[in-house]
């Protein structure tokens, strides 16, 4: 049985906290799965290609990804100055010889209180790991067939948003929530990482309709990635087929570059 993903903890917590099984999860051969419309009922239902949602779990790929991903999104803030970088010092402090005490040129040498720091942090050091866009690619796709078998992807036709009113946005979520499994998409006491919503194409309604509330967050398709995806509870997929397609782009290049290397 697999464990249960907390969406409160970090992204690698939830990677250590999956199975790490090779086996492909129940979707390897290709099921239905339910679409729901705004208001919680199922309105039809969609096929799940295989090369997206059966993809087997592979651990030590999602690891290398999202740990690359994240130290690509880090902004080195701390910031120590050296002996070069700190005001004063640029008397000698006593004569070099004839006082009996150790000899020094400056008052900013590190061993010296106020002075420079050694091996300190620096906020020119680059971070930045480089990810193949195959192994991205396949490391969303394994995200996203560990969610669809745990359970926590409900696809929905149309969200019905088509002005910017968080109320809506609430209430549609509300609907969401009585649908088997999904009952704490009501967010009730919810605080953050409860939701990733995902539009095929990105629209300032449905931006805007999400973006003050906290525990859920907004995204195109396009742009989805396994870190937002292993970070939130739930996935919420708006017009599936239109979803896949986008996918399914991906899919292709991923296919594409395994030719020609």
């Amino acid at each position: 049985m697999r464990k249960e993903i907390n969406p409160m903890a970090t992204t690698n917590d939830k990677i250590k906290n999956m199975e790490t099984d090779k086996k492909p999860s129940a979707l390897s051969h290709g099921v239905e799965a339910p679409i729901y419309n705004s208001n919680g009922k199922k309105a039809g239902s969609v096929t799940l290609p295989e090369n997206i949602f059966g993809v087997a779990w592979n651990e030590a790929l999602i690891h290398q990804v999202v740990t690359a991903m994240q130290a690509n999104a880090r902004t080195p803030v701390a910031h120590a100055k050296t002996r070069g970088e700190v005001s004063g010092g640029g008397k000698k402090p006593w004569r070099q010889k004839g006082t009996g005490r150790s000899r020094h040129g400056s008052s900013r040498s590190p061993i010296w209180k106020g002075g420079g720091v050694t091996h300190g942090p620096r906020n020119d050091k680059n971070y930045a790991q480089a990810i193949p866009k195959k192994m991205r690619a396949k490391a969303l796709f394994i995200a996203l067939s560990r969610k669809v078998a745990d359970g926590q992807v409900i696809f929905v036709d149309k969200l019905g948003l088509e002005t910017p009113k968080t109320a809506l946005a609430k209430k549609t979520l509300a609907n969401l929530s009585t649908v088997a499994g999904f009952e704490k998409l009501a967010l009730k006491g919810a605080r953050k990482n409860t939701a990733l919503v995902a539009v095929p194409a990105p629209s300032d309604a449905t931006t805007k309709s999400f973006a003050n509330i906290a525990a859920v967050t907004s995204e195109a398709v396009r742009n989805l990635n396994p870190v937002d995806v292993l970070q939130h509870k739930f996935l919420i997929i708006e017009d599936p087929e239109a979803a896949i397609a986008v996918l399914g782009t991906r899919a292709a290049q991923k296919r594409t570059a395994k030719k020609t290397a």
